[in-house]
């Protein structure tokens, strides 16, 4: 079995999860990774050491594997979900009958949770990490992730390699950190990693020349001689943003079995870079008085709390039942984007996306100061950000009950926003996308 297929679909329940195929952190690997943590000489040769293994097993895999030309290869988030870029584009093209000759195969970390793929047209599952991952890589003539693939995969010269990345900045990201407060990297090392996906990467997708311009000096593309491979298409993932209707927004909240009464708030933080256990891998503490929220709040509002994809940690809301909802799980999160009536985040790209259903935004920036100075720093002054910035929670529940909906005009608030940040987003990104890199 080179990967899984339709007709391994009872098979599929059965198989091993990812944290066992990858050797995910035990407590024994935990107490490694303590003391790899404190010296950046010894992560250099710990990963260099792994990288190395893991490319000769990758040659020895792939030995007499040929790349088809109708065979594309999809991954979000390393392959912790189906979501965002690529699945926008995987299911534009399944739609499209010029494509019912292709292959699709998705890498996935927990194949049982998305077995109903398998009933799509040419569509198989790999799981990273594996022998069949490796050979999904060298037999897939297109990759379209949105995020660094693993550094020991290289594409050859006849593979197309399509960054999708997974949102416009605000945060500094690579050559641009000037600064970093990381658990796991200095500055060197991500600096390191971004030069080696550049040198990997056809294309890269930016949703507009803002965007542009920061890719090109966050990979440093203009020493690489690579400023060509931007595109700037909009993005695939906002597709949905444009095209959704009240039936989706219906069946969505009645999946999570939200009360119809209340308004909806989706509380989406991202996570902080020293933040970190060697067992678990990113947390994140909710710097948020919900006990307060709820007793001023409860009876508008339901909150939505959704952790970045790369938190680890697990949160418990007993408490705060039938208020506070854990959304974490949702993979796709333009799913929450749609039904929620206000967002509240803090320096995640989140907002960018969002943006395009002209609905109210507040930035809850507690900790400004040394996420700013000490952590990343950002592409963008404060006063472009649409919506309030507070920093307590009296500020926070001040701003929420001063949100005027019925009279609310994005456009006419932040009138340059979307055209600075959003010109693309107009619901055909993925046709764009898709006749660029595979007709071209």
């Amino acid at each position: 079995m080179i990967w899984f297929g339709k007709e391994n679909i009872e098979e599929i329940d059965s198989c091993r999860e990812y944290s066992e195929i990858s050797g995910q952190a035990s407590k024994l690997n935990a107490i490694g990774l303590d003391i790899v943590k404190k010296s950046a000489t010894l992560r250099a040769l710990s990963r260099a050491a792994l990288n190395y293994k893991k490319r000769r097993q990758y040659i020895k895999r792939t030995k007499g594997v040929k790349t088809d030309s109708k065979v594309i290869l999809f991954s979000t988030f390393d392959g912790r979900s189906y979501s965002d870029s690529p699945k926008a584009i995987y299911e534009y093209m399944l739609s499209n009958p010029e494509f019912d000759d292709y292959t699709f195969i998705w890498a996935l970390r927990a194949p049982a949770k998305h077995k109903e793929l398998l009933y799509n047209k040419n569509t198989y599952i790999v799981q990273p990490s594996t022998p069949q991952y490796d050979i999904a890589c060298k037999r897939a003539k297109y990759w379209f992730f949105n995020f660094r693939i693993a550094d020991y995969i290289f594409p050859d010269e006849n593979q197309v390699y399509v960054q999708l990345w997974h949102g416009t900045p605000l945060k500094k990201l690579g050559y641009d950190i000037n600064k970093s407060n990381n658990a796991m990297n200095s500055q060197k090392e991500i600096r390191a990693k971004y030069r080696i996906d550049a040198k990997k990467f056809s294309y890269i997708l930016a949703p507009s020349d803002f965007a542009k311009e920061r890719f090109v000096s966050a990979w440093n593309l203009k020493a690489m001689g690579k400023e060509d491979s931007v595109l700037v298409e909009g993005y695939p993932r906002n597709d949905s943003l444009i095209n959704h209707t009240i039936d989706d927004i219906k069946t969505e909240k009645e999946c999570l079995k939200l009360p119809e009464n209340k308004k909806i708030i989706l509380y989406a933080p991202t996570w902080r870079d020293n933040q970190h256990s060697s067992e678990l891998g990113y947390t994140y503490t909710p710097e948020i008085d919900f006990d307060k929220l709820k007793a001023e709040l409860s009876e508008e509002y339901i909150i939505l709390f959704r952790a970045h994809y790369l938190v680890a940690n697990s949160f418990d809301f007993d408490k705060y039942k039938g208020f506070v909802y854990d959304v974490s799980w949702v993979e796709d999160v333009n799913s929450l984007y749609i039904i929620s009536d206000l967002l509240i985040t803090d320096y995640s790209s989140v907002f960018f996306d969002y943006a395009n259903l002209k609905r109210p935004i507040i930035f809850y920036m507690y900790d400004y100061e040394s996420y700013a100075n000490e952590t990343r720093g950002f592409y963008i002054e404060k006063n472009e950000l649409p919506g309030a910035i507070v920093k307590t929670p009296d500020e926070l529940i001040k701003e929420i009950k001063a949100v005027d909906y019925k009279n609310f005009d994005f456009d006419k608030q932040y009138p340059n926003f979307a055209e600075k940040f959003n010109p693309l987003d107009d619901g055909q990104a993925s046709k764009r996308v898709t006749d660029i890199i595979i007709k071209k």
